[in-house]
């Protein structure tokens, strides 16, 4: 059996400051790459791999769990683009397929990975800005880190 603390926690003026986090900035620098708390050091250490710190902050990325998202929001994002104009042009003119698969497989293929890294970027900002996963300052106790 577990046992609580049922030790009742005081709140004082300095328990309720805590640092304000923009939510749009911070999706808004991850989104370019950059740390969501000072916008100066990268975000990234390679393609999909977030650096461990940032070199200007010291804010740490290693709590981050962006895991599936950024896939399933690039697919959402490319996929309102390119259905539609796909319908429009073949509803309105004849095209061949060999011209059909040479033109909208490469567009999904790279916009797909020219949104990836940015759409990464973003939901760590957005975990950061709302204290998700880790990045509180003050994490419950008796919750194991992951």
């Amino acid at each position: 059996m577990v046992t609580m603390s049922t030790a009742p926690k005081i709140w004082t003026r300095e328990t309720g400051l805590v640092e304000k986090r923009d939510l749009w900035a911070a999706m808004k620098r991850g989104f370019r790459g950059r740390c969501p708390r000072c916008g100066e050091g990268k975000l990234f250490r390679a393609f999909l791999k977030t650096a461990d710190n940032c070199a200007k902050c010291g804010l740490d990325f290693t709590p981050h769990r962006a895991d599936d998202l950024p896939a399933y929001l690039v697919i959402v994002i490319v996929g309102h683009i390119t259905v539609p104009s796909i319908l429009w042009i073949e509803t309105n003119y004849t095209t061949p397929v060999w011209l059909t698969f040479a033109a909208y497989l490469p567009f999904t293929f790279f916009a797909s990975l020219a949104l990836l890294q940015p759409v990464k970027g973003a939901v760590v900002g957005l975990q950061w800005a709302l204290r998700m996963h880790g990045f509180d300052d003050n994490p419950p106790d008796g919750i194991p880190p992951v």
